[in-house]
């Protein structure tokens, strides 16, 4: 609930600190006193869209606080973690905003920045304002299906088949456009895949040819040298063989001191031999080559060609083939895929289907417990013969989502006989309140807002209606904080606590707020709301018995 609101230089109103409390809590003061500037600052805390002229006149910034008091369940404390803001379960949330004389403003939510957004979402879920002329309630069509939906009980119920049908619904039409894609240019990718085919590129096959291309262009030159070196190294007059020849003949006279040299002969003696294998390899190799450079030159030409015409590296060729030939593939079993995409959507579709029906049924049931419930309230606010319909129409197929697929619409009619029809065309301004009333003590448990304003909800209305007006809101009251707006005397008599709203000063007019103790304070206030500027003893009688009525109620 609102428990303290604190207000700096907003038009009127220099300073004003305001501790509130539970129950119904009445507003009252002369016509032009504040009280809609009192609102207006409330609605800047909240979100409301900031405005230059709200700074009071000599002053560089308005500020504006409110702090709630929430309890630990509060949805608004995951609306706040999902955005970014740490608030502890066990304090207050402050709203708090500012906005400059050239109209910049700023938000914050426990002196934490936040955007406008996220404090008037955080602010429509801790209260609820309704006035005459209300937009966001009743008169919004677009709410209808959600708050009776609240009172259903029902959160959400379709989200989740209508996300599984809407993606399974996208993967059939992104199949069907891939499909349309690849037989567009199934030709093409069997060119492609027989080319590869043909071509059969390996891994690393760029690589060998290059190397082997360089070699062949150096055939003869490699071959002169390589037989140089054979015979070098195979000829007659070896001087490392001489060499070991002649130290093996006296290896016994020259003993132990000799094995070293001999040695070292014989593993050099090795060492030619191995290296007088490899060359004859070489040599070999060279000589009965069945590649030339002709044919290695066009191997690589068409290796590099294809490489560019799919955009990759040769040795990346072969991967590109296995890629072609599932593309064809998925072509030839397109229509097997698509089939059992099909069946996913259909499924899927089927499945929101089911349960809307079901959501459908629960809001037809709600809407008669709803409808009955709200025609008890009426005759008690002096519209006995009108009548409240919550109309539930099925929507086209187009106009699904998550919410379901139905119209919802409050509906009245304020003369019998006359056809149902949408509030603000058929009640005037003091009838919309009272039917939004109703609905409000009906609907008290729903919703996550702990605290409702109404603003002259008793508008045009006065005697036992304006009674029975305060009666109702005293009922909201004992499961809600209710603040009102009033200036009918049997609705402040009503009320638990009791502030009156005035103008101080000359010509430096200031507004302020004082709280009425109960007995002679609250007696004159009322007494003036019933009497006007020249407060009279009958007045005062007429206040003091409503005050009694209150009070036994």
């Amino acid at each position: 609930m609102l428990t303290a609101l604190s207000i700096q230089n907003v038009v009127l109103i220099e300073r004003l600190n305001i501790e509130f409390q539970s129950g119904l809590c009445a507003l009252t003061g002369e016509t032009g006193a504040g009280k809609s500037i009192l609102l207006d600052s409330l609605g800047l805390a909240l979100g409301a869209r900031s405005e230059s002229g709200l700074v009071r006149k000599g002053a560089d910034q308005a500020s504006v606080s409110a702090a709630f008091q929430v309890v630990e369940n509060h949805p608004a404390f995951k609306i706040l973690q999902e955005g970014g803001i740490s608030v502890d379960a066990a304090d207050d949330f402050i709203l708090r905003r500012s906005v400059t004389k050239d109209g910049r403003s700023k938000a914050y939510i426990n002196d934490q920045p936040v955007s406008a957004g996220l404090l008037r979402q955080i602010g429509e879920m801790l209260i609820e304002i309704h006035g005459q002329f209300d937009t966001q309630g009743l008169l919004n069509p677009t709410t209808h299906r959600q708050m009776l939906d609240d009172y259903t009980g029902l959160n959400n119920p379709l989200a989740g088949h209508w996300e599984n049908w809407r993606v399974a619904a996208q993967a059939l039409e992104d199949l069907k456009s891939s499909a349309q894609a690849s037989r567009a240019e199934e030709e093409y990718l069997r060119s492609a895949l027989e080319d590869l085919d043909s071509l059969d590129p390996q891994a690393g096959e760029e690589k060998i040819l290059a190397s082997l291309r360089e070699r062949l262009m150096h055939r003869e030159q490699v071959l002169e040298a390589l037989n140089n070196a054979y015979h070098a190294l195979n000829g007659e007059n070896d001087p490392v063989r001489s060499a070991w020849a002649a130290l093996d003949k006296i290896a016994d006279k020259i003993g132990e001191q000799g094995k070293g040299a001999i040695g070292a002969l014989d593993r050099a003696s090795s060492e030619i031999q191995e290296a007088l294998s490899e060359i004859q390899r070489l040599s070999s190799d060279l000589e009965s080559s069945e590649h030339d450079l002709g044919s290695i030159d066009d191997r690589l030409f068409e290796l590099r060609a294809q490489a560019r015409k799919h955009d990759c590296v040769v040795d990346d060729l072969a991967g590109m083939r296995e890629e072609i030939a599932g593309k064809l593939n998925a072509i030839e079993h397109a229509d097997d895929l698509l089939a059992d995409t099909v069946k996913k959507a259909d499924a899927a579709k089927a499945a929101y289907i089911k349960e809307a029906e079901k959501v459908s049924k629960a809001r037809e049931k709600a809407a008669q417990k709803l409808d009955k419930l709200v025609a008890q309230e009426l005759p008690p606010l002096k519209l006995e013969k009108a009548q409240f319909v919550t109309n539930i129409e099925r929507l086209g197929e187009s106009e699904w989502g998550a919410g379901g697929v139905d119209r919802v619409r409050f509906l009245v009619a304020t003369n019998p006989g006359s056809e149902p029809g949408p509030l603000n065309k058929i009640a005037s301004g003091g009838e919309m309140s009272r039917f939004m009333l109703a609905l409000k003590v009906v609907m008290a448990e729903v919703g996550c807002a702990g605290s409702l304003i109404f603003d002259e909800v008793d508008a045009g209305i006065g005697g036992s209606t304006a009674d029975a007006v305060g009666e109702r809101l005293a009922k909201l009251a004992r499961d809600k904080q209710v603040m009102v707006v009033t200036h009918a005397p049997q609705v402040a008599a009503r009320a638990s606590h009791h502030w009156i709203v005035q103008k101080d000063g000359g010509d430096d007019l200031r507004t302020s707020v004082v709280p009425l103790e109960q007995g002679q304070p609250r007696r004159e206030e009322i007494a003036r709301m019933l009497a006007g500027a020249t407060i009279t003893e009958e007045a005062r009688a007429a206040a003091d018995k409503l005050l009694e009525m209150s009070e036994v109620a």
